[in-house]
């Protein structure tokens, strides 16, 4: 199937189960406007608080989308989704660990089809998954029924406190790759010890003879109080970038920027960054706030700007429609009361 069909398939079941009119004549969509350059067609709770085959569908940390136009939707809990690219209704679940048989924090997800016109006996792609988890932090390969296949070397300053200089729960929450499949991206919560508030670092991996080595670094800053839970990379090799933070009694700030980093310093090699150190950071611009998307007949569980907010981790683009990306979120809920397991279904104008 088509990604364009996918994402046509996905954004109608999503405007059907919460707004029948978030789909329709092109006028009717623009009318769901959050900004000049981004529009919401709709949202969908149907999975929240839900389980599958007796595994908790939910903590949604990271979104892609995988083989046959199916999407893969990775759990902070170890589990790895397969959801129809329909209804988004869960047709498989593979529970993952680290090497000693322990549960990922896992955080970022890549589906590699590198060798996409290589076919198993049954016609269907070979590919694998990468992994990221945010204890370590760590990336690792696992195939299709999660084994581990390999591990990616890691900076030793990325790693957390004191074996390098990250906070824990701050690391490896973003993980894309590149148009191409060369170069993958994972993207840190928070800045290093040393570095200044709000610049957080982008680590890259080349593929050499189908194995990454490490690649070039650079820096991108953040909005005060705010973190960097995920990244995905556009059909041109620039990032979306999704910014998010959470007050008590007030309820999350999530904001979706545009970001270049084909003119970043490489700072692989530069101890602390300072934002006064000559550094060019990678230049962004903000596409959307979130909280000013139309709420849709939305409603929260607790205290939000806009009831259309909560937790959003996860990010994944799944075609073009009329020259827009479309771009499908997910919040993770935490397995928590007043929290709500959502997708919401966008259209991004670059």
């Amino acid at each position: 199937m088509r990604l364009r069909t996918v994402l046509a398939t996905v954004t109608a079941g999503l405007a059907a189960a919460t707004c029948p009119t978030a789909v329709g004549p092109a006028n009717a969509q623009e009318s769901h406007a959050c900004s000049p350059s981004v529009s919401i067609a709709g949202f969908s709770d149907a999975l929240d608080k839900t389980t599958y085959e007796g595994t908790f569908v939910g903590n949604f940390s990271a979104l892609a989308v995988d083989r046959n136009g199916d999407l893969a939707a990775l759990s902070d809990r170890s589990s790895l989704f397969a959801l129809n690219g329909r209804t988004l209704q869960p047709e498989g679940v593979v529970q993952l660990a680290d090497e000693s048989g322990a549960a990922l924090d896992a955080e970022g997800l890549v589906v590699d089809l590198p060798h996409s016109r290589l076919r198993s006996s049954g016609g269907t792609p070979i590919g694998t998954y990468l992994v990221s988890s945010e204890t370590e932090p760590s990336i690792r390969r696992h195939s299709r029924d999660g084994r581990i296949l390999d591990r990616l070397p890691v900076p030793d300053a990325l790693r957390v406190a004191p074996a390098g200089r990250a906070v824990g729960n701050g690391t490896f929450e973003g993980l894309t790759m590149l148009p191409g499949g060369r170069t993958l991206i994972a993207s840190m919560e928070y800045a290093l010890s040393g570095d200044s508030a709000g610049i957080v670092r982008l680590q890259t991996w080349k593929r050499h003879h189908g194995s990454f080595a490490l690649g070039a670094q650079y820096a991108y800053r953040a909005d005060s109080g705010l973190g960097v839970p995920e990244v995905t990379a556009t059909p041109d090799g620039r990032l979306l970038v999704l910014e998010r933070g959470f007050t008590v009694g007030v309820g999350n700030t999530v904001r979706l920027y545009l970001a270049d980093p084909r003119h970043a310093t490489d700072t692989s090699g530069i101890d602390n960054l300072t934002g006064q150190d000559g550094v060019r950071l990678i230049k962004k611009t903000l596409l959307a706030d979130i909280a000013d998307c139309p709420d849709l007949g939305a409603t929260a569980k607790q205290p939000q700007p806009n009831p259309l907010l909560d937790n959003i981790e996860s990010m994944t683009i799944t075609g073009r429609t009329k020259g827009r990306l479309n771009v499908l979120l997910a919040s993770d809920d935490n397995q928590n009361a007043v929290q709500t397991t959502r997708f919401y279904s966008l259209r991004v104008r670059m």
